[in-house]
């Protein structure tokens, strides 16, 4: 049995929000998965009897607090034990669910997934990624987006591994094509960071690096599968894009598929790349809908058996 773990109390509108989208994946996942919700036991009971949904469908791990978006998250992790996000991650170190995630505190949620799951041997720093839609109808990976502001450019050659490892086995692409997001597509473009970047993908040869992509053709697929940057640029251009999105939908724009593929709620959550076992960190303004595709995409993940394909490629 698949035990995917949900806290209940993590987002804006939980656990009214968290609940009614396990609710909405629990009809969508494996016959051999089960949905294992964290969280205060009698309010998750009383939203499900709401619903009309039985309790039996889900595993409840009673808990007694929660960590607020306010709390200083390394401090709450410690101090709050019996939380929903720090059971969880319990739970997630012992085996007992393959996977877990969570729209609260996403500091929270990061301490977790370093001290009590662990980056993998041999990963310098893991890294949080974002799907983004293109043109050719599907998506690519951008990596970093906001965890590690200043990188190394050794850090951004695992990330071209990471994210080619996260491309082909959970989106499925066959070889697929990495670049290093640059200011121009020739060689001697960019900074020391990206330069240096660049020579290393170049020579490394354990994936498809296909050189530099500029801003302009993230979202073409023409270039890149999986685009590489440090986690200041990719957040920039990770909220632009939402930001983007929300102003064409405000206007009216035209709803193409392009379009309706940045609104988050279809695609749930960021994946915490490089760390021990799937973890999958959601919007703070999560939906039931954005709730229902972060548990997909976490089954996903822990089907695809993404981890320990990461320490193999990581092992020596």
């Amino acid at each position: 049995m698949l035990k995917i773990g949900l806290d209940a109390m993590g987002g804006d509108f939980a656990p009214e929000a968290a609940v009614k989208g396990a609710i909405m994946a629990s009809t969508e996942i494996g016959p051999e998965s089960k949905i294992v919700l964290f969280g205060d036991k009698t309010k998750i009971e009383t939203i499900l009897a709401a619903e009309n949904c039985p309790a039996d469908r889900f595993d409840i791990v009673a808990t007694t607090e929660v960590i607020e978006m306010g709390d200083h998250p390394a401090k709450a992790f410690q101090q709050k034990s019996d939380a929903s996000i720090t059971v969880g991650f319990a739970y997630l170190a012992k085996g007992l669910i393959q996977g877990f995630a969570s729209a609260g505190s996403t500091g929270a949620m990061m301490v977790g997934s370093m001290y009590a799951i662990k980056p993998i041997d041999g990963i310098i720093r893991p890294t949080i990624s974002s799907l983004v839609p293109t043109v050719s109808g599907r998506f690519a990976l951008l990596l970093d987006v906001g965890l590690n502001v200043d990188c190394k450019p050794e850090v951004l050659c695992q990330y071209g591994l990471i994210g080619s490892i996260y491309a082909e086995s959970v989106l499925g692409i066959e070889n697929p094509r990495v670049a290093i997001l640059n200011i121009g597509e020739e060689e001697t473009k960019g900074n020391a960071q990206t330069k240096a970047a660049h020579e290393m993908m170049k020579a490394s040869g354990r994936f498809n690096f296909v050189g530099n992509i500029e801003g302009s053709h993230i979202f073409s697929g023409k270039v890149a599968d999986v685009i590489v940057c440090d986690g200041f640029t990719g957040n920039v251009v990770l909220k632009m894009a939402e930001g983007l999105y929300r102003i064409n939908k405000a206007l009216g724009g035209a709803q193409h598929k392009f379009w309706e593929a940045m609104n988050y709620e279809h695609i749930g959550g960021t994946p915490v790349l490089g760390v021990g076992a799937p973890v999958i960190i959601g919007h703070g303004c999560s939906t039931p809908q954005a709730i229902r595709s972060m548990i997909l995409s976490t089954e996903h993940t822990a089907k695809a058996n993404l981890t320990e394909k990461l320490r193999l490629a990581f092992k020596d």
